[in-house]
């Protein structure tokens, strides 16, 4: 019997039939977690494009809560740049709700390849001690030349002045454009201006060097190497900056401080 054809097909469907159950078990009790620990790695990035924490700075779960309490995450209608009331942004998953029809729409012809943008949009308020904001964390995306590059931009409450940068996935080649990991590169950004006189977004990464930011604020060096991933940086910036973008929010939140 058990040398039978069919005792053989009886046992492995069991032991199949045991696995997809240990499998689904672990994939829900795990669940929670793998929520948890996406929620902490989100967190540290806004916190290192703010500059409270270093690119290389090892940091338990507790710290990176305790460094968020002064952080407010807040939902905005991105097409609208209104904010949005009792909303979970905890739970949101931006990425996921721009597969979802109703929860997305095409994106406008655009040089950084973004096929579909998210009806809202979480971005990240820096609260001071005067419950002031001094600044605003926005979430970025774009491709560069082997993937699209996934990151947070960090501006000034003046919403012009850079105040960090920071990319926390991509497939880059390493080496080149996998450059924008780099903290020496990361640290040529705070003080530069997105944005001239006319509040136009012209922050730009050129071939080469730029000058100090007091000098030339609206670029920054060019990735050695690496062309079409600094290229594609200056693109993404400048459609997450322009009003297909978080555009709509940084006029509103300027209006709502009395700054033009």
């Amino acid at each position: 019997m058990r040398h039978s054809v069919t005792y053989t097909f009886l046992f492995a469907g069991a032991v199949c039939v045991i696995c997809a159950v240990l499998v689904s078990t672990s994939a829900v009790s795990l669940a929670d977690r793998q929520r948890a620990n996406a929620l902490q790695y989100k967190r540290k990035n806004v916190l290192i494009a703010a500059g409270l924490i270093g690119s290389t700075e090892k940091v338990t779960a507790e710290e990176i809560n305790k460094r968020f309490e002064n952080v407010l995450p807040v939902a905005i209608d991105l097409e609208t740049g209104e904010t949005v009331e009792d909303f979970d942004t905890a739970s949101y998953d931006q990425q996921k709700a721009k597969t979802d029809p109703e929860m997305s729409r095409e994106a406008p012809p655009n040089l950084s390849v973004i096929k579909r943008l998210p009806k809202y949009a979480v971005v990240y308020q820096l609260i001071n001690e005067q419950d002031q904001v001094e600044m605003l964390v926005l979430p970025i995306e774009g491709y560069g030349l082997w993937s699209t590059l996934y990151g947070f931009l960090a501006l000034r409450a003046d919403t012009k002045t850079i105040a960090g940068l920071t990319y926390y996935q991509h497939l880059e080649t390493p080496g080149l454009g996998g450059e924008v990991d780099n903290p020496r590169w990361k640290a040529l950004w705070p003080g530069r201006v997105a944005f001239d006189e006319a509040g136009r977004p012209v922050i730009e990464v050129i071939k080469g060097p730029a000058g100090p930011v007091d000098e030339d604020p609206h670029r920054v060096d060019g990735l050695s190497g690496a062309t079409l991933t600094s290229r594609g940086v200056t693109r993404m910036l400048r459609f997450w900056l322009g009003e297909h973008g978080f555009g709509p929010y940084l006029a509103k939140f300027r209006e709502s401080r009395g700054a033009s």
